[in-house]
Parts: C-alpha cells; structure tokens; sequence
C-alpha cells in the first residue's frame, strides 16, 4: 500500500539526496521543489520518482551538478543556450527567465537550449511566465537510448516523448491556461509508476517487440524476459507522430540540441527546448485580453458532462484539484518508488539517521 507523505517531508528528503550529490543548497532546493511540485499536481510520471534515474546519471557523469545556462549566441529578442549536462529544472528556469525579460523588453523572447539534462514537467516553465501575465510555448525533445515511442505505422521506437506545452496567463478571476502534454499517448514514467504499483496500463498505451498491443508495463522496459522491450505509441495516431517529428526538428534541429538516430550516444536523459514568450499586450488591450479569456472559458465549460463525467474541466484545472488535495491529504509514494529513492539516497551517502527520520514521516499514514 502507498504512504502519503506530507509535501514538506518529501521535499526535505529530495533536496538531501539531490545534495548529497553534490548540488549546492540553491540547486537542491529548486530541484526538489519543482519534482514535488510535479507529484502534487498528479504528474508522478515526472515527480520525486525521477531520483533514481538522476543519480544513476549523476554517478555515470551524465549529470553535472552546479551547472549553469552558458550563452552560445544572443541578439536581441533571440537567445541560444547551453545547459552543460545541469539539472534542467535550473537551467530551464532561468533560459525562461532570460525570455520573459526579452518579452517585458520588447514583447518577444525566444531561445533555443541545448545540452541540458532532463528538465522535468514542462508545464512548470509554462506556468513561470503564465504567472508574470506572459504567453509562452514550448517544444522540446527528448534523447535517450533507445527511443521510446514508436512512429505512426511502425513498431520501434525512434522518438523521446517530446513534450509540448501552451500557456496563457489567467486573470483576477481565472487561473492560467496551462497545456502541457507528451506527443505520446503517455508519458514513460506513468508506465514507470504503473510497474512499482503492480498495475496494468490501459489499453493503446503501448505495444512489444512485436507490434502486439500489452497492457503489462514491463513490456515497455524490457523486464519481462518473454516479451523483449516494447514501445510507446503516439496519442492521435498520425498528429501525435507528426508533433513528435516537429519536437525534433525545433528542439533538435533549430536548437542545435541534437536528435534521435541510429548510435545515438547514451546521454543518460537530455533534453533539447525551443522556447517562444510573448507579451501579449503587445497584440491587444489587457482588459480585452481577459474579458475575452473569461468568455471562451465560460463557453466551453458550459457544455452540458458527457455520462459518467463529473464536469468539463479544461487545461490546468486537473492540476490545481490534484494539488488542493495532496497538500491536504499527503503525496501518496508507492513501497517500490520509496524503496527506489532509499537506494538512490544511500549511494551518494545520505545517513542512515537521515533515512530513518524521512521513513517515519510517513510510515503511520497509509492509503
């Protein structure tokens, strides 16, 4: 049975681990704040489970702690950036950053960056300018060996699972618009989460070595030595597939990021972004701007629910529901995940009184 761990605790050990790893304070915090973040909004395909993964990296040298965003060109609103192999939860906040002064400045900014470790829920950076009042749109790929989601028609995989988001920022009365979503019909660590919980993936999710539809997630991963690695399958068939293709050319390609291929090197788990942040005053008057958002948000949840649907919820709400309640109730960590993040914790050196404190945080509540 999962624990519920209180958000607080769970960020504490987080940044212990990312610590010991050699970060400084300044990285760890940001680095454990944005994978809590990630579980509370309901997204623990890309949450605090990601640890392992990250010191597995770190220890191999794929990962460089205290990293920082080195300038490759810029020329006005245009920025192009190197990551250094960091933790791209900090090297894409602050490329972001970069964009959104750019977008205050003269109402545009766009970077490409390259070279950057996994960077996490790319929403998060969407909601980054979403909050300052700004526009933003993301494209970003993803290089690991092997590829991970299969092309449209075929059944091997040849793409990451290239990430887009689209935000816009809310007004007094409505949150941010927030799209964000992987151009595969899930993202990996939900088959990740599904394995450590003993569940079975819904159907269309994923096939084996052989093209055959399995629900059972350790297809996907190799694990189950009859059936071989598998693949993930593109969402909307042929659009997902082609928005995968358009995340290489922009993330890849444009941003000089590299992409997919053949030898491929074993980078551990990079990410390539094409960025675009806009002002959107720039464009039209800000009282119009949220008086129209208002109404077309309106519009669209005024449709009656479909049966068995509680209501129309649009991008952003699933969101700020699943946080509401984990902040209340706790961050629900599966025995296998934390058993994970313990291994993970012991082998870049976190004491064994610091293992226990952070086990019994937690140990008395269970789901």
């Amino acid at each position: 049975m999962p624990v519920l761990i209180p958000a607080d605790k769970l960020r504490g050990f987080v940044g212990e681990i990312v610590a010991a790893g050699g970060s400084g304070p300044e990285e760890a915090e940001a680095v454990a704040r944005h994978l809590v973040e990630a579980n509370l909004k309901g997204h623990d395909s890309h949450g605090v489970g990601m640890i392992p993964t990250y010191m597995k990296n770190l220890q191999a040298g794929l990962l460089v702690p205290n990293a920082r965003l080195e300038t490759v060109h810029e020329a006005g609103p245009i920025g192009v950036f190197d990551g250094g192999a960091g933790y791209g939860q900090v090297i894409a906040r602050d490329a972001v950053a970069w964009a959104m002064a750019r977008a205050r400045e003269g109402g545009l900014g766009l970077f490409a960056l390259r070279n950057t470790h996994h960077v996490g829920r790319v929403g998060t950076y969407g909601e980054q300018a979403a909050e300052a009042g700004l526009v933003s749109i993301f494209f970003v790929n993803v290089l690991i060996v092997p590829g991970r989601v299969a092309p449209f028609g075929g059944m091997a995989g040849r793409f990451g699972t290239d990430p887009i988001c689209i935000t816009f920022p809310g007004t007094g009365r409505l949150a941010p618009f927030v799209l964000d979503f992987a151009t595969s019909r899930v993202a990996a660590g939900k088959v990740r989460v599904a394995l450590n919980e003993g569940k079975k993936m819904p159907a269309g999710c994923i096939i084996d070595a052989e093209g055959n539809d399995s629900t059972n997630p350790a297809t996907f991963f190799g694990r189950a030595p009859a059936e071989g690695g598998g693949a993930l399958l593109p969402f909307g068939e042929h659009k997902g597939s082609g928005l995968a293709l358009a995340c290489e050319l922009l993330a890849g390609v444009l941003a000089g990021a590299g992409t997919m291929k053949d030898g491929l090197p074993n980078r551990g788990v990079q990410n390539g972004m094409f960025a675009i942040v806009i002002d959107p005053e720039r464009f039209a008057d800000r009282a119009w701007l949220e008086s129209e958002m208002e109404s077309i948000v309106a519009w669209v949840k005024s449709s009656p629910p479909r049966p068995g649907t509680d209501a129309v919820l649009v991008a952003g709400e699933p969101e700020r529901i699943s946080m509401a309640r984990r902040l209340q109730d706790g961050i629900p960590i599966d025995g296998n995940t934390w058993n994970e993040l313990v291994a993970a914790a012991r082998a870049v050196g976190v004491a064994a009184e610091r293992l226990e404190h952070y086990a019994a945080s937690g140990a008395a509540r269970v789901t």
